[in-house]
């Protein structure tokens, strides 16, 4: 996709900037009505030079610290009939968060990565993007790493194979992103294993899919985003457990154009959350469950239920993913927060055709176990963080700063302090940067 760039005056940017400073700094003594003995975080962004990430981002990213060097894995790899084959997923490596993210493009290493398998045989179809890495806290070196990958497909690159139900039928599918009359894709989650700290990966199997029944088809599905499906994850460990947060963009039952509800495809969309055991991971396939409004037991390919406090209101503009105004948040990173002793998510909102948005908005929950009863679920009521008119933001993420603290406690963009750099994709202008450092008070 390649809208037009749009600027602002300077002095239009700054009224902006400080709207956006004010509303997303609430008193630290307000509750949330959604937690009710939880105190709200304040934050407040602090200006920075801007820094320019030098390679291609396109999700969230994914990074481990592998003995003293943290290692990050952004880009695509394999195969895409809409935008052409991919070979963008390398890493790039350093003794800290400043050095590893100014490393230039032409310095990354580009790992072993399973190759694509024939249309109709078993195998790894589509590309793939590596979201979050798990590091297996059972090797101490901290070279075993499995990467969450978003994957996408098409009809042409997955066909419907009714023996499986896996795949998609090329009848009535919705357009893509591009201006051209292109298919939607869709996405699925999956798990990739390394035992050399990223240098080759292997392939291990699904972890979340949305299968044919529930893509959302013409003449309803017009947002040129996906057919439906599941992707834009971040995975945390609690315990035994991989706990996922994804978007799901999938219909919540069977689609039928006769009986299609936009009621009821809101109902189930939005940000979603499905747990694995880790020991799973070797062979994820089957094996994760979803939240399904009690407890996690609804089926890897099953319908789960939303976290409905990230869910918008009709009437606050929420609506479901298939519609041309969109009105959903989608793409969580989430991290634990050592100073304030909560999880923090940031996330992106759709507000138009092709994701269209130019908000990004923060929550909070205060359950390190996020396992026991329904904790999974309290996450506070989205405030905006920040809002960049005229463009499109996506993929926000916390980041360690190059600090004595950060460095020794290892942070990542899955745990930091009291004060993280703010890293977003503009995707109208194709740059990956921050601008900000976003500091916290209890």
């Amino acid at each position: 996709m390649a809208p037009k760039n749009t600027f602002l005056p300077i002095r239009a940017q700054m009224l902006v900037f400080c709207l956006a400073f004010f509303a997303c700094a609430p008193k630290t003594q307000e509750k949330t009505a959604d937690v009710p003995d939880f105190t709200l975080p304040s934050f407040r962004l602090v200006p920075t030079d801007t820094f320019h990430f030098n390679n291609f981002v396109d999700c969230n990213m994914a990074e481990a610290w592998v003995g003293d060097t943290l290692r990050i894995f952004p880009g695509k790899y394999g195969e895409d009939p809409v935008w052409g084959f991919a070979e963008d997923l390398k890493f790039a490596s350093g003794a800290n968060a400043d050095e590893v993210f100014s490393t230039p493009a032409e310095k990354y290493i580009a790992p072993t990565l399973p190759k694509n398998a024939p249309v109709g045989q078993p195998g790894l179809h589509g590309a793939v993007w590596f979201e979050t890495v798990y590091q297996d806290t059972r090797d101490p070196s901290g070279r075993t790493l499995f990467a969450i990958y978003h994957n996408e497909n098409y009809p042409e690159t997955l066909p419907f194979n009714p023996d499986t139900g896996e795949g998609y039928i090329n009848e009535n599918w919705p357009l893509g992103l591009t201006d051209r009359i292109t298919p939607a894709a869709v996405p699925r989650i999956g798990v990739m294993k390394s035992t050399d700290g990223g240098w080759n990966w292997e392939n291990k199997g699904l972890f979340l899919e949305d299968k044919q029944p529930r893509m959302i088809l013409k003449p309803h599905n017009i947002s040129k985003t996906f057919a439906g499906g599941v992707g834009d994850p971040s995975a945390v460990a609690v315990g035994d457990y991989l706990y996922l947060f994804y978007g799901e963009y999938g219909y919540p039952g069977v689609y039928q154009a006769s009986t299609y509800s936009p009621v009821t495809e809101a109902s189930g969309q939005c940000i979603s959350v499905a747990r694995i055991k880790i020991s799973d991971l070797e062979n994820p396939q089957g094996k994760a469950k979803r939240w399904d409004g009690k407890g996690f037991s609804a089926d890897w390919d099953g319908i789960g239920s939303p976290i409905s406090s990230l869910q918008i209101p009709k009437e606050k503009g929420g609506g479901p993913a298939s519609s041309p105004q969109g009105g959903f948040h989608w793409g969580p990173s989430v991290s634990w927060n050592t100073y304030l002793e909560c999880w923090v998510m940031l996330m992106g909102h759709v507000e138009g055709q092709s994701w269209i948005g130019d908000k990004l908005y923060i929550s909070f929950n205060p359950h390190r176990d996020l396992g026991e009863g329904s904790n999974s679920q309290a996450w506070t009521s989205p405030q905006l963080l920040v809002q960049k008119p005229g463009h499109v933001l996506w993929y926000p993420s916390l980041q360690p700063l190059n600090t004595a603290e950060d460095i020794a406690e290892k942070n990542t963009s899955l745990k930091l302090g009291k004060r993280a750099r703010l890293f977003f994709k503009y995707s109208d202008l194709g740059t990956y940067l921050s601008e900000f450092i976003v500091e916290f008070e209890k």
